[in-house]
């Protein structure tokens, strides 16, 4: 039976995707996070989180009113919400409300609508915006509460991260490593009276991180390649760093179970505008990023490596979507 190809006009049938649904895809999948957060870091961690989404939103919406002059409103879209709350996500729960406005500010009106808004930037908002806050205000970015049921906003004992004690152990501090939290309890979240600075709002449990990538696969909001990539390769690169030097380098466990790794591999490096388009040229992405994050995290000035590996990879999606393309229908291959 001869197959045929029919050709209609418009509208055509679709998945029922769109950019919205999308998005706030993407918000019911950090929700497992922002409950985890929330029982971690209490006031602290709610201050944070709707200071940095009502802040997003209000300044997507004056730049495209005030500054670009259109009628268009782009704030229920969900982009601007998701920004808010990664950004939220990316710092400690006891920052200043002027920082975390100023943080927003630079997300959107540097990171996002200069570009001309969503779609066309090509680095992450929300890690743009934690970068610069990490640059530009290093002490309060680095004052990390240590993680309590009743954690207030104001009043909050600090503490070294998981992170910064694996820093310690890697310039000679070999001793540092016994006040290290087991693996199982770093998945899980860290509990209440424990002497380690929980880190940021969205990285205190992996667990509930791992639930929003479960849910987004279902879902199909994203595909496996660029989370697994970097896991994988982080696994991989610090167990052999780890083999060669025990005493200096903690079990491979620690570096996926510490830190941003997991909201970056998840959440962040799977942003639609800023990683590659095929699958290989995800795989290659998230190989690189999994590499200079163990890079950084071992060698470089920083604890952590994940934003700045992301935002350099942001850098060479461009260049990834030129070489690394599927392969064209009915091309024919030389041989």
């Amino acid at each position: 039976m001869e197959n045929k190809l029919y050709i209609s006009n418009s509208p055509h049938v679709h998945s029922g995707d769109s950019v919205k649904k999308n998005m706030y895809g993407v918000l019911i999948a950090l929700l497992p996070a922002f409950i985890m957060s929330l029982v971690t870091f209490g006031l602290g961690a709610l201050i944070v989180t709707l200071t940095s989404v009502a802040a997003c939103l209000f300044f997507e919406w004056a730049i495209v009113k005030f500054i670009m002059k259109k009628d268009t409103c782009t704030i229920c879209d969900g982009s601007a919400i998701i920004t808010g709350v990664l950004l939220a996500f990316n710092l400690p729960s006891n920052l200043p409300i002027w920082i975390i406005i100023l943080g927003a500010l630079f997300a959107i009106g540097v990171g996002k609508m200069s570009f001309g808004g969503l779609g066309c930037n090509p680095f992450n908002p929300a890690l743009v915006g934690r970068v610069f806050l990490l640059l530009s205000f290093p002490v309060q970015m680095t004052s990390w509460p240590q993680a309590g049921w009743l954690t207030s906003y104001t009043d909050a004992a600090t503490g070294a991260t998981p992170l910064a004690i694996m820093k310690q152990v890697v310039t000679g501090n070999v001793a540092a490593i016994e006040q290290l939290p087991d693996a199982f309890t770093l998945l899980l979240g860290i509990p209440e009276g424990c002497l380690v600075g929980a880190g940021c709002l969205g990285e205190v449990s992996e667990l509930a991180l791992l639930l929003g990538l479960i849910y987004m696969l279902w879902k199909k909001i994203i595909t496996w390649h660029i989370p697994v990539s970097i896991l994988v390769t982080v696994f991989a690169f610090a167990g052999v760093m780890n083999l060669i030097d025990p005493t200096t380098y903690v079990s491979p466990i620690y570096h996926l179970c510490s830190g941003g790794l997991f909201l970056g591999a998840i959440f962040m490096a799977t942003d639609y505008a800023t990683s590659p388009m095929s699958k290989n040229g995800m795989l290659i992405y998230g190989v690189c990023i999994g590499l200079l994050t163990v890079v950084i995290r071992l060698f470089g000035a920083y604890p952590e490596g994940m934003s700045f590996a992301i935002l350099i990879m942001n850098a060479f999606t461009p260049l990834i979507n030129t070489y690394v393309k599927p392969k064209r229908f009915g091309e024919v291959v030389k041989k």
